[in-house]
Protein backbone atom coordinates (compact mmCIF):
# COMPACT_ATOMS: atom_id res chain seq x y z
CA UNK A 1 0.00 0.00 0.00
CA UNK A 2 1.79 3.36 -0.88
CA UNK A 3 2.73 5.69 1.88
CA UNK A 4 0.55 9.00 1.97
CA UNK A 5 2.66 11.93 1.41
CA UNK A 6 2.42 14.62 3.93
CA UNK A 7 2.77 18.36 2.40
CA UNK A 8 5.41 20.20 3.47
CA UNK A 9 4.92 23.23 5.03
CA UNK A 10 6.19 26.53 3.41
CA UNK A 11 8.45 27.92 6.11
CA UNK A 12 10.58 24.74 6.37
CA UNK A 13 11.98 25.52 2.77
CA UNK A 14 14.96 27.21 2.08
CA UNK A 15 15.18 31.11 2.16
CA UNK A 16 15.20 31.47 -1.75
CA UNK A 17 11.96 29.01 -2.50
CA UNK A 18 10.16 30.74 -0.22
CA UNK A 19 11.29 34.38 -1.74
CA UNK A 20 9.33 32.69 -5.17
CA UNK A 21 6.66 30.38 -4.00
CA UNK A 22 5.61 31.26 -0.52
CA UNK A 23 2.29 33.71 -0.50
CA UNK A 24 1.29 33.08 -4.00
CA UNK A 25 -2.72 33.42 -4.99
CA UNK A 26 -4.20 32.02 -7.64
CA UNK A 27 -7.46 33.41 -9.26
CA UNK A 28 -9.71 31.32 -10.97
CA UNK A 29 -8.31 32.18 -14.05
CA UNK A 30 -5.29 30.35 -12.98
CA UNK A 31 -2.21 33.12 -13.89
CA UNK A 32 1.06 31.83 -13.28
CA UNK A 33 2.12 35.12 -12.59
CA UNK A 34 0.29 36.99 -9.72
CA UNK A 35 -2.15 39.25 -10.72
CA UNK A 36 -2.86 42.80 -9.28
CA UNK A 37 -5.81 43.69 -7.53
CA UNK A 38 -6.88 46.63 -8.44
CA UNK A 39 -9.49 47.36 -6.73
CA UNK A 40 -11.30 49.73 -3.66
CA UNK A 41 -13.65 46.64 -2.65
CA UNK A 42 -15.42 43.20 -2.45
CA UNK A 43 -18.53 42.23 -3.66
CA UNK A 44 -20.74 39.76 -0.88
CA UNK A 45 -22.94 37.14 -2.10
CA UNK A 46 -25.28 38.38 0.41
CA UNK A 47 -25.92 40.91 3.51
CA UNK A 48 -24.91 38.16 6.11
CA UNK A 49 -21.64 37.65 4.57
CA UNK A 50 -21.02 41.15 4.06
CA UNK A 51 -21.71 41.39 7.89
CA UNK A 52 -19.55 37.89 8.66
CA UNK A 53 -16.63 39.76 6.62
CA UNK A 54 -16.87 42.98 8.47
CA UNK A 55 -16.93 41.81 11.87
CA UNK A 56 -13.93 39.42 11.39
CA UNK A 57 -15.57 36.18 11.61
CA UNK A 58 -15.23 35.10 7.62
CA UNK A 59 -11.72 35.71 6.90
CA UNK A 60 -12.61 37.09 2.79
CA UNK A 61 -11.69 40.44 1.52
CA UNK A 62 -13.82 43.69 2.37
CA UNK A 63 -12.22 46.96 1.62
CA UNK A 64 -8.84 47.28 0.43
CA UNK A 65 -7.69 49.75 2.95
CA UNK A 66 -6.79 46.61 5.48
CA UNK A 67 -7.76 43.60 3.36
CA UNK A 68 -6.41 43.19 -0.29
CA UNK A 69 -5.17 39.74 -2.40
CA UNK A 70 -2.19 41.52 -3.54
CA UNK A 71 -1.38 43.33 -0.33
CA UNK A 72 -1.96 39.83 1.47
CA UNK A 73 0.21 37.97 -0.35
CA UNK A 74 3.08 40.31 -0.27
CA UNK A 75 2.50 40.14 3.76
CA UNK A 76 2.46 36.31 3.90
CA UNK A 77 5.85 36.15 1.87
CA UNK A 78 7.94 38.54 4.29
CA UNK A 79 6.52 36.88 6.75
CA UNK A 80 7.55 33.80 5.54
CA UNK A 81 10.76 35.14 5.11
CA UNK A 82 11.31 36.67 8.73
CA UNK A 83 10.25 33.56 10.28
CA UNK A 84 7.79 35.77 11.81
CA UNK A 85 4.21 34.63 12.46
CA UNK A 86 2.34 37.50 11.12
CA UNK A 87 3.08 40.70 8.98
CA UNK A 88 1.14 43.78 8.45
CA UNK A 89 2.20 46.60 5.20
CA UNK A 90 1.66 50.25 5.69
CA UNK A 91 2.36 53.21 3.27
CA UNK A 92 6.43 53.77 3.94
CA UNK A 93 8.71 52.95 6.38
CA UNK A 94 7.41 56.15 8.25
CA UNK A 95 4.01 55.44 8.73
CA UNK A 96 5.58 51.60 9.71
CA UNK A 97 7.07 53.56 12.87
CA UNK A 98 4.09 55.94 13.67
CA UNK A 99 2.13 52.90 13.85
CA UNK A 100 4.14 51.18 16.47
CA UNK A 101 3.46 54.04 18.50
CA UNK A 102 0.48 54.45 17.95
CA UNK A 103 -0.61 50.60 18.66
CA UNK A 104 1.63 50.37 21.80
CA UNK A 105 1.84 53.73 23.47
CA UNK A 106 0.32 56.66 25.28
CA UNK A 107 0.32 59.46 27.26
CA UNK A 108 2.94 58.74 30.00
CA UNK A 109 4.66 56.18 28.42
CA UNK A 110 8.06 56.07 27.14
CA UNK A 111 10.14 54.90 24.12
CA UNK A 112 14.06 53.96 24.74
CA UNK A 113 16.12 54.41 21.82
CA UNK A 114 19.30 55.52 20.53
CA UNK A 115 20.83 58.41 18.49
CA UNK A 116 21.89 56.02 15.72
CA UNK A 117 19.05 56.22 13.62
CA UNK A 118 17.66 57.91 10.25
CA UNK A 119 16.97 61.26 10.93
CA UNK A 120 13.33 61.46 10.05
CA UNK A 121 12.75 58.85 13.13
CA UNK A 122 14.74 61.07 15.14
CA UNK A 123 12.44 64.21 14.18
CA UNK A 124 9.20 61.74 14.87
CA UNK A 125 10.96 60.89 18.23
CA UNK A 126 11.53 64.29 19.34
CA UNK A 127 9.31 66.42 17.88
CA UNK A 128 5.62 64.73 17.38
CA UNK A 129 5.61 61.96 19.75
CA UNK A 130 6.10 64.50 23.23
CA UNK A 131 2.99 66.06 22.23
CA UNK A 132 1.12 63.48 23.39
CA UNK A 133 2.93 63.10 26.56
CA UNK A 134 5.32 60.63 25.36
CA UNK A 135 8.97 60.79 26.10
CA UNK A 136 11.74 59.91 24.69
CA UNK A 137 14.93 58.33 26.52
CA UNK A 138 18.31 57.89 24.42
CA UNK A 139 21.33 55.77 25.12
CA UNK A 140 24.44 54.26 22.72
CA UNK A 141 23.49 51.75 20.43
CA UNK A 142 26.45 49.45 21.48
CA UNK A 143 26.09 49.93 25.16
CA UNK A 144 24.20 46.68 26.62
CA UNK A 145 24.67 48.28 30.11
CA UNK A 146 23.07 51.54 29.28
CA UNK A 147 20.03 49.82 27.52
CA UNK A 148 19.72 47.75 30.90
CA UNK A 149 20.30 50.72 33.28
CA UNK A 150 17.71 52.80 31.49
CA UNK A 151 14.91 51.29 31.88
CA UNK A 152 12.19 52.25 34.18
CA UNK A 153 8.35 51.37 34.81
CA UNK A 154 7.02 53.84 31.83
CA UNK A 155 9.26 51.85 29.49
CA UNK A 156 6.58 50.13 26.58
CA UNK A 157 8.91 50.32 23.69
CA UNK A 158 12.80 49.62 22.66
CA UNK A 159 13.01 50.69 19.48
CA UNK A 160 16.62 50.50 17.22
CA UNK A 161 18.19 49.67 14.07
CA UNK A 162 21.03 47.05 13.58
CA UNK A 163 23.03 47.70 11.23
CA UNK A 164 22.13 51.56 11.94
CA UNK A 165 21.60 54.59 9.00
CA UNK A 166 24.14 55.53 8.28
CA UNK A 167 27.59 54.27 10.31
CA UNK A 168 26.87 50.65 10.29
CA UNK A 169 26.68 49.98 14.36
CA UNK A 170 25.71 46.92 15.28
CA UNK A 171 23.64 46.41 18.38
CA UNK A 172 23.36 43.29 20.27
CA UNK A 173 19.78 41.36 19.17
CA UNK A 174 20.10 39.21 21.94
CA UNK A 175 20.77 41.26 24.84
CA UNK A 176 18.15 43.54 23.48
CA UNK A 177 15.64 41.19 23.22
CA UNK A 178 16.87 39.78 26.70
CA UNK A 179 16.19 43.14 28.60
CA UNK A 180 12.81 43.46 26.63
CA UNK A 181 11.88 39.94 27.73
CA UNK A 182 12.66 40.83 31.63
CA UNK A 183 10.84 43.89 31.64
CA UNK A 184 8.05 42.77 29.28
CA UNK A 185 8.55 45.58 26.81
CA UNK A 186 8.28 45.09 23.29
CA UNK A 187 10.93 44.99 21.13
CA UNK A 188 11.32 46.95 17.80
CA UNK A 189 14.17 46.29 15.13
CA UNK A 190 14.37 48.37 11.83
CA UNK A 191 16.09 45.54 9.71
CA UNK A 192 15.95 48.09 6.42
CA UNK A 193 19.86 48.21 5.82
CA UNK A 194 19.94 44.34 6.02
CA UNK A 195 16.70 42.70 4.84
CA UNK A 196 16.03 39.07 5.56
CA UNK A 197 17.97 38.03 2.95
CA UNK A 198 20.78 38.85 5.30
CA UNK A 199 19.55 39.13 8.89
CA UNK A 200 16.49 37.62 10.86
CA UNK A 201 15.79 39.75 14.34
CA UNK A 202 13.26 37.60 15.62
CA UNK A 203 15.54 34.69 15.54
CA UNK A 204 17.46 36.09 18.09
CA UNK A 205 13.64 36.86 20.41
CA UNK A 206 13.10 40.20 19.34
CA UNK A 207 9.43 40.53 19.18
CA UNK A 208 8.56 42.39 15.97
CA UNK A 209 10.84 43.56 12.62
CA UNK A 210 9.93 46.60 10.81
CA UNK A 211 11.26 47.55 7.50
CA UNK A 212 11.11 50.61 4.97
CA UNK A 213 10.58 48.65 2.06
CA UNK A 214 11.00 51.66 -0.37
CA UNK A 215 14.35 50.22 0.14
CA UNK A 216 16.33 46.92 -0.51
CA UNK A 217 13.05 45.29 -0.45
CA UNK A 218 11.84 47.24 -4.14
CA UNK A 219 15.39 47.02 -4.90
CA UNK A 220 14.88 49.53 -7.91
CA UNK A 221 13.60 52.78 -6.37
CA UNK A 222 10.03 52.56 -7.78
CA UNK A 223 7.35 52.64 -4.78
CA UNK A 224 7.43 53.29 -1.80
CA UNK A 225 6.36 50.56 1.48
CA UNK A 226 7.03 49.63 4.59
CA UNK A 227 5.97 46.43 6.77
CA UNK A 228 6.17 45.07 10.17
CA UNK A 229 6.44 41.58 10.88
CA UNK A 230 6.28 39.67 14.36
CA UNK A 231 4.02 37.50 16.57
CA UNK A 232 0.37 37.06 15.70
CA UNK A 233 -1.19 39.24 18.75
CA UNK A 234 1.10 42.46 18.46
CA UNK A 235 0.37 42.06 14.42
CA UNK A 236 -3.44 42.15 15.04
CA UNK A 237 -3.22 45.50 16.95
CA UNK A 238 -0.93 46.83 14.28
CA UNK A 239 -3.14 45.66 11.51
CA UNK A 240 -6.05 47.65 13.68
CA UNK A 241 -4.40 50.78 13.52
CA UNK A 242 -3.75 50.29 9.46
CA UNK A 243 -7.76 49.61 8.80
CA UNK A 244 -8.89 52.44 11.32
CA UNK A 245 -6.05 55.42 10.53
CA UNK A 246 -5.38 54.39 6.58
CA UNK A 247 -1.59 54.16 6.31
CA UNK A 248 -1.82 51.56 4.39
CA UNK A 249 -0.03 49.85 1.26
CA UNK A 250 -1.61 49.94 -2.85
CA UNK A 251 -2.27 47.07 -4.36
CA UNK A 252 0.43 48.19 -7.09
CA UNK A 253 2.86 48.55 -4.67
CA UNK A 254 2.00 46.06 -2.91
CA UNK A 255 2.37 43.76 -5.92
CA UNK A 256 5.88 45.26 -7.06
CA UNK A 257 7.28 44.72 -3.94
CA UNK A 258 6.05 41.39 -3.63
CA UNK A 259 7.39 40.13 -6.79
CA UNK A 260 11.09 42.06 -5.90
CA UNK A 261 11.21 39.67 -3.03
CA UNK A 262 11.52 36.92 -5.72
CA UNK A 263 15.06 38.34 -6.33
CA UNK A 264 15.93 39.95 -2.64
CA UNK A 265 18.95 37.04 -1.79
CA UNK A 266 20.20 37.35 -5.38
CA UNK A 267 20.87 41.13 -5.29
CA UNK A 268 21.84 41.55 -2.04
CA UNK A 269 24.97 38.93 -2.24
CA UNK A 270 25.71 40.68 -4.89
CA UNK A 271 25.47 44.05 -3.73
CA UNK A 272 27.32 42.93 -0.98
CA UNK A 273 30.21 41.76 -1.97
CA UNK A 274 30.35 44.50 -4.19
CA UNK A 275 30.55 46.89 -1.04
CA UNK A 276 33.08 44.33 0.42
CA UNK A 277 35.35 45.43 -2.28
CA UNK A 278 34.46 49.33 -2.16
CA UNK A 279 35.04 49.22 1.39
CA UNK A 280 38.33 47.53 1.13
CA UNK A 281 39.54 50.41 -1.42
CA UNK A 282 37.97 53.07 0.82
CA UNK A 283 40.19 51.87 3.57
CA UNK A 284 43.30 51.86 2.00
CA UNK A 285 42.41 55.34 0.09
CA UNK A 286 44.87 58.40 1.76
CA UNK A 287 41.98 61.02 1.35
CA UNK A 288 39.56 58.80 3.94
CA UNK A 289 39.94 59.12 7.74
CA UNK A 290 37.46 56.16 8.55
CA UNK A 291 35.20 53.76 7.02
CA UNK A 292 31.99 52.69 8.60
CA UNK A 293 31.55 49.15 7.48
CA UNK A 294 30.94 45.92 9.34
CA UNK A 295 34.31 43.69 9.23
CA UNK A 296 36.28 47.00 9.79
CA UNK A 297 34.80 48.49 12.65
CA UNK A 298 35.81 47.21 16.34
CA UNK A 299 36.97 43.59 17.02
CA UNK A 300 33.63 43.42 19.50
CA UNK A 301 31.24 45.17 16.82
CA UNK A 302 32.62 42.59 14.42
CA UNK A 303 32.52 39.46 16.16
CA UNK A 304 28.25 40.85 16.67
CA UNK A 305 27.74 41.21 12.83
CA UNK A 306 29.21 37.78 12.13
CA UNK A 307 26.99 36.23 14.13
CA UNK A 308 24.01 38.33 13.30
CA UNK A 309 24.21 38.83 9.77
CA UNK A 310 24.92 36.70 6.64
CA UNK A 311 27.21 39.34 5.20
CA UNK A 312 27.71 42.90 5.74
CA UNK A 313 25.97 44.35 3.82
CA UNK A 314 25.61 47.65 0.82
CA UNK A 315 25.86 50.39 2.70
CA UNK A 316 29.23 52.17 3.40
CA UNK A 317 29.69 55.67 4.74
CA UNK A 318 32.97 56.93 5.30
CA UNK A 319 34.72 60.18 6.46
CA UNK A 320 37.27 62.50 4.82
CA UNK A 321 40.35 63.98 5.91
CA UNK A 322 40.23 67.76 6.70
CA UNK A 323 42.05 70.19 4.59
CA UNK A 324 42.97 73.44 5.15
CA UNK A 325 42.26 75.46 2.21
CA UNK A 326 38.84 74.09 2.07
CA UNK A 327 36.35 73.19 4.95
CA UNK A 328 34.78 69.66 5.59
CA UNK A 329 30.91 70.41 4.09
CA UNK A 330 32.71 71.88 1.23
CA UNK A 331 35.15 69.25 0.56
CA UNK A 332 32.47 66.50 0.68
CA UNK A 333 29.69 68.46 -1.51
CA UNK A 334 33.21 68.56 -4.31
CA UNK A 335 33.72 64.88 -4.03
CA UNK A 336 29.67 64.23 -4.56
CA UNK A 337 29.63 66.42 -7.28
CA UNK A 338 32.38 65.30 -9.49
CA UNK A 339 30.78 61.66 -8.90
CA UNK A 340 29.67 60.24 -12.19
CA UNK A 341 28.18 56.76 -11.86
CA UNK A 342 26.90 56.94 -8.02
CA UNK A 343 23.01 58.67 -8.40
CA UNK A 344 23.30 61.76 -6.07
CA UNK A 345 20.33 61.00 -4.15
CA UNK A 346 19.03 60.34 -0.41
CA UNK A 347 17.34 56.80 -0.82
CA UNK A 348 19.11 53.88 -0.64
CA UNK A 349 18.64 49.98 -1.48
CA UNK A 350 18.50 50.85 -5.20
CA UNK A 351 19.71 48.59 -7.88
CA UNK A 352 21.61 51.86 -8.95
CA UNK A 353 24.84 52.69 -6.35
CA UNK A 354 24.01 56.36 -4.92
CA UNK A 355 25.64 58.65 -3.06
CA UNK A 356 24.77 61.33 -0.35
CA UNK A 357 25.82 63.63 1.99
CA UNK A 358 23.97 62.63 5.45
CA UNK A 359 24.49 66.11 7.85
CA UNK A 360 22.58 68.22 4.58
CA UNK A 361 20.33 65.79 3.52
CA UNK A 362 19.10 62.53 5.40
CA UNK A 363 19.65 64.17 8.63
CA UNK A 364 19.75 67.94 7.81
CA UNK A 365 16.41 68.44 9.48
CA UNK A 366 17.45 67.63 12.57
CA UNK A 367 19.32 69.59 15.29
CA UNK A 368 23.22 69.99 15.02
CA UNK A 369 22.95 68.49 18.60
CA UNK A 370 20.98 65.89 17.47
CA UNK A 371 23.41 65.08 14.24
CA UNK A 372 26.52 65.42 16.68
CA UNK A 373 25.08 62.84 19.33
CA UNK A 374 24.13 60.88 16.03
CA UNK A 375 28.02 60.60 14.75
CA UNK A 376 26.81 62.74 12.04
CA UNK A 377 29.06 65.26 10.96
CA UNK A 378 29.81 67.32 7.79
CA UNK A 379 32.78 65.26 6.54
CA UNK A 380 30.81 62.23 6.00
CA UNK A 381 29.69 60.37 2.92
CA UNK A 382 27.22 57.70 2.54
CA UNK A 383 26.99 55.06 -0.45
CA UNK A 384 24.90 52.20 -1.23
CA UNK A 385 26.71 50.08 -3.39
CA UNK A 386 23.87 48.49 -6.01
CA UNK A 387 24.90 46.14 -8.99
CA UNK A 388 27.28 48.13 -11.32
CA UNK A 389 30.27 46.35 -11.74
CA UNK A 390 32.57 46.63 -8.93
CA UNK A 391 35.66 47.92 -10.36
CA UNK A 392 33.75 50.64 -12.23
CA UNK A 393 32.22 52.48 -9.22
CA UNK A 394 35.76 52.06 -7.25
CA UNK A 395 37.15 54.18 -10.71
CA UNK A 396 34.61 56.28 -10.22
CA UNK A 397 35.25 57.60 -6.46
CA UNK A 398 39.21 57.32 -7.09
CA UNK A 399 38.33 60.16 -9.88
CA UNK A 400 36.54 61.79 -7.44
CA UNK A 401 38.24 61.62 -4.76
CA UNK A 402 42.01 62.21 -6.44
CA UNK A 403 43.53 58.98 -4.14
Amino acid sequence: MPRKKTKKNMKDYNFSTKAVRAGSYRSQAGEHSEGIYVTSSFVFKSAHEAHSRFIGDDPGMVYSRFSNPSTDMFEKRLACLENAEDCVSTSSGMSAILCCCLAFLKSGDEILTTPSLFGATIQLFNSILPRYGITVKYVRLTNNQEWKSAVNANTKIIYLETPSNPLNEIADLASIAEISKKNKIISIVDNCLCTPALQRPLNFSIDLVLHSATKFIDGQGRVLGGAIAGRKELIDKLRGIVRTCGPCLSSFNAWVLFKSLETLKIRMNAQSESAIKIAQWLNNCNEVEKVFFPGLLSRSQNALAQVQQSQPGCIISFSIKSQKSTGLKDRAWKIIDNIQLFSKTGNLGDSRSTITHPSTTTHGRITEDEREKAGIHSGLIRLSIGLEDASDLISDLKNSLSC
